[in-house]
């Protein structure tokens, strides 16, 4: 059992949570009220950033002592959306929200996964109809083998994990995100993931 701290508690948050809790891990769910982004991720060995990824960074780095000696597990994606609410552009084009994360808490092991789906599929990823890929971005060895033991508790089987690298190759599958819009307008807002096929 690991505790976690989910913070974000819409769709995205809640949904890990669910899971993560139903997998026998001890889990606070932070809402918007003061504080209490604070205070789970002081009792937590590992935080989830589920927050809009817009303002993820401003929120994240007001908690630099918190996270200290934390693992941050970034699922968001920093995006400005279009007129029919769908992610649009990047704000942060060349390099990725992860990155930004991981410069302003240098004490924090960031790792980026989980971002290149739609929210049902982190938690129920056989449930598709072919293989998906959940990708690892992270500097800490250790801590990306912690979050890879993670997302097998959430179903993930070890062949479907690949570990891209350095924090650097997150902005790969952040950019990822701009496949989302033309998908749904094209299939419908249906299950999917980003998935490398051998």
């Amino acid at each position: 059992m690991t505790t976690i701290a989910v913070l974000g508690n819409g769709r995205v948050g809640g949904n890990l949570a669910a899971a993560l809790a139903r997998a026998g891990h001890e889990v606070t769910v932070a809402d918007r009220a003061p504080g209490a982004a604070a205070d789970a991720a002081r009792t937590a060995r590992i935080v989830i950033n589920a927050t809009p990824g817009t303002g993820s960074l401003e929120r994240l780095a007001a908690l630099r002592e918190e996270l200290r000696g934390r693992i941050l597990v970034d699922v968001s994606n920093a995006t400005t959306d279009g007129p029919d609410g769908l992610p649009a552009d990047l704000v942060y084009p060349g390099s990725s929200l992860a990155e930004q994360l991981q410069d302003a808490l240098p004490e924090t092991r960031v790792v980026k996964t989980l971002n290149t789906m739609l929210f049902p599929v982190m938690t129920a990823p056989a449930t598709l109809t072919q293989s998906p890929t959940a990708f690892l971005s992270g500097d800490d060895p250790q801590a990306k083998q912690t979050v890879h033991e993670l997302l097998t508790d959430l179903g993930w089987r070890r062949e479907w994990i690949t570990d891209l690298g350095g924090i650097r190759t997150a902005r790969a599958t952040e950019a990822a995100i701009l496949f989302v819009p033309h998908v749904i307008r094209s299939t419908g807002f249906a299950p999917f993931a980003v998935s490398i096929a051998r």
